[in-house]
């Protein structure tokens, strides 16, 4: 296999599949890419058994075939030469020549017959959605995800496709995150799928960088899902489980309202929580008619208390939080203003975007 390509040619798909690359080094090729080339282009893949992330470049190919190469080498090689630097790549034998004006490497490499690639999807649904609409409906909830739960079907997303609707779901049992948004997406069968932890974040990084109109064609099998953008593809396998009925979750007999600045309530949370418990991370709110009172203290018997001025006039409350779920719902709101509903000390709170419903966010108390 030879090549020669601008750094940038070939910098750019290797970003775009790293995450993907075996980080325990299970196995020697999985800490490697599989480069792919032929009629034109040069393919380069990455993959933990898990998830496969695929990019494809154009570029004059001088001789075809494929090889396995380490992708933290490659990868630091390409991102510490000159920008526009032109780069020759070589393949012969069990080695790899890789130069650059007067820079010159030679790396190891394994059979690309190593390498595990996942076959094409048979019999896959397809459904075609924006970036916009995927990228704000994960974003709005990945941070709820489990890590490393006993419950496996919680370390992961929930993605709901249906007529004209997409939605995502995640919670960790302490606190939930609910997003929706239209779409003309219209799937033969609804689609409801558990997307892994680290797939749903690699793809929110992939969806980060495309423009909001970009088409994302998906294709669905009950164990695997594959996502298109561009010239980049993901395939992940599956978490098969039953995802928890989240609409029980979600309270509906709230007789407690608050509307209050995001930024504001952040502010005064982020103060409260410098003197917060290091491991609960806990902070009481007090809510009164037109004052919301934020306190916390921890074992040196340190304290702080905040007062904000709120739009409120129902009965007096009392109610406390892990503070981080609740900056986190709040980071996450695109609306100047929060929504709050709660019932009393021991129920959980639901917390949404001003005039929207699209996004809910539930948050379990906690006892202080």
């Amino acid at each position: 296999m030879k090549f020669s390509a601008q750094r940038e040619s070939l910098l750019t798909p290797l970003q775009h599949v790293f995450g993907a690359v075996e980080r325990r080094q299970t196995s020697p090729v999985l800490g490697n890419v599989l480069l792919r080339a032929n009629d034109g282009s040069l393919t380069i893949t990455a993959t933990d058994t898990e998830i496969e992330m695929q990019a494809k470049t154009d570029m004059h190919i001088d001789a075809e075939g494929e090889i396995t190469v380490p992708a933290r080498k490659l990868l630091d090689i390409c991102k510490y030469l000159p920008e526009s630097a032109r780069v020759d790549f070589d393949s012969t034998g069990d080695k790899v020549k890789f130069n650059s004006g007067r820079s010159r490497f030679t790396l190891a490499t394994l059979p690309a017959a190593e390498f595990p690639v996942v076959d094409e999807l048979a019999d896959a649904q397809e459904v075609t959605l924006t970036a916009a609409q995927l990228h704000h409906c994960i974003r709005s909830t990945s941070f709820s995800m489990a890590q490393q739960d006993v419950r496996f079907y919680l370390n992961g997303m929930l993605l709901e496709i249906g007529s004209g609707r997409l939605s995502c779901v995640a919670t960790d049992g302490h606190r939930l995150a609910y997003a929706q948004c239209e779409t003309d997406a219209e799937p033969e069968t609804p689609v409801r799928a558990i997307i892994p932890r680290k797939s749903v974040t690699e793809l929110q990084r992939l969806l980060s960088s495309a423009e909001d109109e970009e088409a994302v064609r998906l294709k669905l099998t009950p164990q695997h899902l594959q996502v298109s953008l561009g010239d980049v593809r993901l395939t992940t396998k599956l978490i098969d489980g039953r995802f928890p009925d989240y609409n029980r979750v979600i309270p509906i007999d709230g007789n407690k309202e608050l509307l209050i600045d995001c930024a504001t309530l952040k502010q005064s949370l982020t103060r409260a929580s410098v003197l917060s418990n290091e491991k609960y991370r806990g902070v009481r709110l007090a809510l009164e008619s037109g004052i919301l009172t934020i306190s916390s203290n921890n074992p040196d018997q340190e304290e702080a208390i905040d007062e904000l001025e709120v739009e409120y006039t129902g009965d007096t409350a009392e109610i406390g939080f892990n503070v981080t779920y609740l900056l986190d719902v709040l980071n996450s709101l695109e609306t100047e203003n929060a929504r709050i509903v709660l019932k009393d000390g021991n129920s959980s709170v639901l917390v949404t975007p001003d005039q929207t419903t699209d996004s809910k966010y539930v948050v379990m108390p906690m006892r202080l």
